[in-house]
């Protein structure tokens, strides 16, 4: 790891337990599957999206003392990326059980363990305030969330948030020290649904996807962040900033292997593209973009994201 990583992301780390099967079971139903196990969590599949774009990164986490834990400081080292796992005696690493269709269509219940236990002491304060970027999402403990969000802003860093999962002890207050909000469809609807003094209760995906661009905008001008990025799935992302708004198209005709952690490779590849394109938000999201749908044509979440090399030859093979 860098003496000083320009990429520091801060979040959970999960061990995937994934089941593959050829249509998702309806209730009552026993079906037979295929298990894949590896590494998981938003905060270290972001790490791992960054790092391998050949960008400085440190990830920092918390984690049980178990076998668990033994395997993602193995695949740490093994991927030369910088981490900072705080081991939590008593309290399992954390666990995500994911059922994959055929389609590539995922459903997933996690057991946090650990990662609710990610204290602020576990956080350097020195690494995150001499990083150029600093990503948190909310899969983690929150007052940790907050608190790496507040010394890290305060210290001009620019700040990332990635709201997901959504979580109804989300505090709208947090938006104050962010820069940079990136929300997928559904985390955008739940959203919106806290902005006060707007009736939107009834506000949904449908809706959010019949918005035309000034419209969006407008409304994502409401949450008071300098940039808001919705990532779209394949259709793309918008971003709107405080100087105007623009779209981003996803790839087209990617085959489609596993859609497990896309929304993190997004982040991942953005932060690093922040970094490489010296903060131009658009280049960033594209470089983004590109990282997404390469993990989709892998299993997996952690091991299908790409590395620099298949990203160049990817982007060669569209230009």
């Amino acid at each position: 790891m860098a003496s000083s990583p320009h990429v520091v992301i801060v979040g959970s780390i999960m061990h995937d337990l994934t089941l593959v099967c050829a249509e998702f079971p309806r209730s009552g139903q026993t079906i037979v599957g295929r298990l894949r196990s590896g590494l998981g969590g938003k905060g270290s599949n972001q790490a791992i999206a960054c790092g391998r774009l050949g960008v400085p990164t440190c990830f920092v986490g918390a984690m049980g003392r178990d076998a668990f834990a033994a395997e993602a400081n193995g695949f740490y080292r093994r991927e030369k990326i910088g981490c900072r796992l705080a081991q939590k005696s008593g309290r399992p690493t954390g666990t995500a059980v994911i059922t994959l269709n055929r389609r590539g269509e995922n459903q997933i219940v996690i057991e946090p363990g650990a990662n609710d236990y990610l204290a602020p002491g576990d956080v350097s304060a020195a690494l995150l305030t001499r990083a150029k970027v600093v990503v948190t999402q909310l899969e983690s403990n929150l007052a940790t969330t907050a608190h790496v969000l507040r010394v890290a802003y305060a210290a001009r860093v620019t700040t990332i948030l990635n709201p997901a999962p959504m979580r109804a002890d989300f505090d709208p207050r947090l938006l104050q020290h962010v820069h940079i909000l990136i929300p997928n469809e559904s985390e955008f609807v739940a959203l919106v649904r806290t902005l006060p003094g707007i009736r939107r209760r009834g506000f949904s995906e449908r809706a959010l996807h019949a918005m035309k661009g000034d419209a969006l905008h407008a409304l994502c001008r409401k949450f008071g962040v300098p940039t808001l990025i919705v990532t779209l799935g394949a259709r793309g992302c918008f971003i709107s900033e405080r100087t105007g708004h623009a779209f981003v198209p996803a790839h087209r005709d990617i085959a489609v292997v596993d859609t497990t952690g896309a929304g993190d490779a997004f982040c991942g590849g953005f932060a690093a593209g922040l970094v490489r394109h010296e903060g131009n938000i658009v280049e960033a999201a594209r470089l983004g973009t590109a990282v997404a749908a390469l993990s989709i044509t892998k299993p997996g979440a952690a091991p299908a994201m790409p590395a620099l090399r298949e990203l160049r030859r990817f982007l060669r093979s569209r230009a």
